[in-house]
């Protein structure tokens, strides 16, 4: 934790000389609050701090209940001062003029550089989490029992609208799955019936309602002539059905993350819907030009444009994925008979809380479900459309939604809409039982933020982030690969000793030579664009006569595939099932599958490229 700290306040001084203000008082105060209250003070005090600061950035000036915990003086806290003075008066705490963006982005990367850092949360936090996982399940019910009001015609509306947006793009996926049917996937990834690796390929558990959509016969086997292979696949009733199971995973020191393990069977089958829909988006213009789920960039350069303009509004979600009710997905599909059959039948219906027991869902998924994703983003979407069509106080047309090319865009709970329907929006998202995150939703100022990039009147203010604790060994491996992707990111943006702390650090642990981003091995950047061994930074070098390519010596990280036998007709399913036309990465899926495990550091002599 010590190393931290020290990176903490060598990053912190640089800072102060780039931005040419004083940070004595700030390291006194960084020292003795560290000391006093250990990681949470990065991890959870100052990420709050920061929240304050962009809210102050968003409104225009420091209100009277900003940075609570830090003692201020007149209209700012003494915390960081010297930078906070080069954006508000200090006086009145009012917005400058023009205020310095190097201070902004001072000030964001001090505060926020340890806010993701994933470690386990206290027992209590994260018994916290897990009820209101399910105080939100309540919450989702609640909402539902509200938009069956009559006078307010949400429901009709809502299905309405989807039409317009979607009803192109809903009939080719329907069309697609009642003629080709789905080619379904296994991921490498834990389920809830505790299947691993390749044992997927011999599953004998189905659902009565995927039958009835999906007979096992069609899916669990090559062809016919194995059709003796299903007698003993076992089709579960709705009640036998084996629940989603709910786990925490490593998010911040603040709160977990939720997902669910989805069964054996249902992940199978949702895998097989999802590679339909990802098909059918680029092809139909409202698609293509509203949601995303697979790339941010489209989100990001929206974002940028909202920071200069002022026209764009960047809207956070919280609990997203978990508000979005089953009935919301229902009626989007309320005209697509096929592919809401196939969706209703690979959605798990209960789900394992630990703690609470199995309990019923109102939610559509949790993550974890491999249909929770694209189907958010179309009922975020098409509510959004629902806030614009009352902001323009007519009936919505396809002349108003070709208009908002550009101009509205939603990728997971990142929403950007243009901010004269902010308001309305909001109210809408509301309504149907999602909550904005208002401390992480920008329209008010020039700080716009989606997709994981910041930006202050088309000023890119992003930052590096650490996500572990820094390294002490070999073994240290996750620990490590972050300290080396946080030295390179530090290294973008042209912080020298910060750079030059981690390279002494990492450097005493591995060999730690100069690399493109493009080579195998752990690695520093550098501004050498080399292509040649005559261009290489200086280090030690060797020349491999097959590859006539120069190596250096450095750590590349190696991990043990679990050993997972597959033979007889459950290894000719898993080549049937593979899509392209390039053979299995790995010659051994056969023999090893899963995630890998047990990761390791191995020196080796490689080419930097």
């Amino acid at each position: 934790m010590k190393s931290l700290i020290t990176l903490q306040l060598i990053l912190l001084e640089e800072l102060g000389r780039r931005c040419d203000t004083s940070t004595t008082l700030d390291i006194k105060l960084i020292e003795r609050r560290f000391e006093h209250e250990g990681l949470s003070f990065l991890a959870i005090t100052l990420p709050s701090f920061c929240q304050d600061f962009e809210r102050s950035l968003d409104q225009g000036y420091v209100d009277d209940v900003a940075f609570g915990s830090f003692v201020r003086c007149k209209g700012l806290p003494q915390f960081l001062g010297g930078f906070l003075r080069l954006v508000f008066d200090r006086s009145s705490g009012l917005l400058l003029d023009e205020p310095n963006v190097d201070a902004i982005r001072a000030i964001r990367q001090v505060t926020l550089m340890f806010g993701k850092i994933k470690r386990d949360c206290t027992p209590k936090r994260q018994s916290a989490a897990l009820t209101r996982y399910i105080e939100c399940e309540e919450d989702v019910r609640s909402a539902e029992i509200a938009l069956v009001d009559p006078e307010v015609n949400y429901l009709s509306d809502f299905t309405r609208i989807s039409q317009l947006l979607w009803r192109d793009f809903l009939c080719s996926v329907d069309t697609s799955v009642y003629n080709n049917g789905v080619i379904p996937k296994h991921g490498p990834g834990a389920t809830a019936d505790k299947l691993r690796g390749n044992a997927k390929y011999n599953q004998l558990t189905w659902t009565r309602r995927l039958e009835e959509v999906f007979p096992h016969w069609e899916y669990l086997i090559p062809s016919e002539s194995f059709l003796d292979r299903t007698d003993n696949v076992a089709v579960l009733d709705p009640s036998c059905e084996v629940p989603t199971r709910v786990i925490l995973v490593r998010k911040t020191l603040k709160t977990p993350r939720i997902i669910a393990i989805e069964p054996t069977c249902m992940q199978y089958m949702q895998q097989g819907v999802l590679a339909t829909i990802v098909h059918e988006i680029p092809r139909h213009d409202n698609t293509r030009h509203f949601i995303d789920f697979e790339f941010q960039e489209p989100n990001q350069r929206l974002a940028k444009e909202g920071s200069l303009t002022g026209a764009l509004a960047t809207l956070d979600l919280s609990e997203a994925s978990d508000r979005v009710s089953n009935q919301h997905v229902r009626l989007l599909l309320s005209r697509n008979r096929i592919l809401r059959d196939a969706v209703d039948a690979c959605r798990s219906r209960k789900a394992d809380v630990p703690g609470h027991g199995v309990i019923p869902l109102s939610k559509f998924a949790s993550m974890g479900s491999a249909l929770c994703f694209p189907f958010e983003a179309l009922v975020f979407c098409t509510i959004v459309f629902m806030g614009i069509e009352e902001g323009l106080a007519k009936p919505l047309t396809m002349r108003d939604i070709q208009s908002m090319y550009g101009k509205v865009r939603v990728y997971g709970d990142d929403i950007i809409v243009p901010v004269e329907f902010v308001l309305s929006v909001i109210g809408k998202l509301e309504a149907f039982g999602l909550r904005v995150n208002t401390k992480k939703s920008f329209w008010t100022g020039r700080f716009r933020e989606s997709c994981g990039k910041e930006y202050y009147a088309g000023h890119d203010v992003s930052i590096a982030r650490q996500r572990d604790i820094l390294p002490s060994g070999r073994r240290d491996v996750e620990e490590l690969v972050s300290a080396v992707s946080l030295r390179n990111q530090l290294f973008k943006l042209g912080y020298e000793d910060a750079v030059g702390f981690l390279d002494r650090l990492i450097g005493k642990i591995i060999p730690f030579p100069y690399v493109l981003e493009t080579s195998t091995l752990l690695g520093r950047l550098t501004h050498t664009h080399f292509e040649h061994a005559l261009e290489l930074p200086s280090q030690e070098t060797r020349w491999d006569d097959q590859l006539h390519l120069p190596l250096v010596k450095g750590a590349v990280v190696k991990s043990v595939t679990p050993a997972s036998k597959l033979d007889d007709y459950g290894a000719l399913m898993k080549c049937l099932l593979k899509q392209g036309d390039e053979p299995f990465a790995d010659r051994d899926h056969l023999l090893r599958s899963g995630r890998a495990v047990s990761p390791r550091i191995k020196i080796r002599w490689a080419p930097p490229f």
